[in-house]
């Protein structure tokens, strides 16, 4: 009966982990980099993709459904900031414009409580597109000093003994 909303409830878990894998990988080489700050937003951002997979599961199982733990794509091996944070922001775009569609294909299939979880998940996307829009914007403004005062802010910390990361 609810096929459709499982199938794409199941494309928005691939999404999501997909992006769980890539932000993950963003935030160790920042924090690598000991850009803390970009470290700190990818990994929260990571977090909140973990707890949407969790929403998406929890729905999928309550309509009978399959979980199917896959991820849409691989991690793209980027170390470059800039690059990071276009990449973050294009796959926040397109996961808030399938959101938006999928809740509208949900709702055509009479599934209300599947269109609100996609229309919940916009909201978010679009607010973490907003953040690494804000970062590219902030990166195209100050450039390289942007990423060295956030090294500098690492070192500080470590050298009078307060914790980071």
């Amino acid at each position: 009966m609810h096929e459709k909303s499982i199938e794409l409830l199941n494309k928005a878990v691939a999404d999501e982990l997909t992006a769980v894998h890539q932000y993950m990988y963003f935030h160790f080489h920042c924090d690598d980099q000991g850009y803390d700050l970009l470290a700190g937003l990818f990994k929260r951002t990571a977090i909140e993709e973990m707890l949407h997979v969790e929403k998406l599961a929890e729905r999928i199982l309550f309509l009978k459904g399959e979980v199917e733990m896959k991820t849409s794509a691989n991690v793209k091996k980027i170390t470059n900031v800039e690059e990071m944070l276009k990449l973050a922001a294009k796959m926040e775009e397109q996961s808030a414009m399938d959101y938006n569609k999928w809740a509208n294909e949900c709702s055509a299939n009479a599934d209300s409580a599947s269109k609100k979880i996609f229309e919940d998940l916009v909201m978010d996307e679009e607010r973490h597109y907003d953040q690494y829009d804000t970062e590219l914007d902030n990166l195209a403004k100050f450039g390289g000093d942007y990423l060295a005062l956030q090294s500098i802010e690492r070192s500080k910390n470590i050298a009078t003994g307060q914790q980071t990361g």
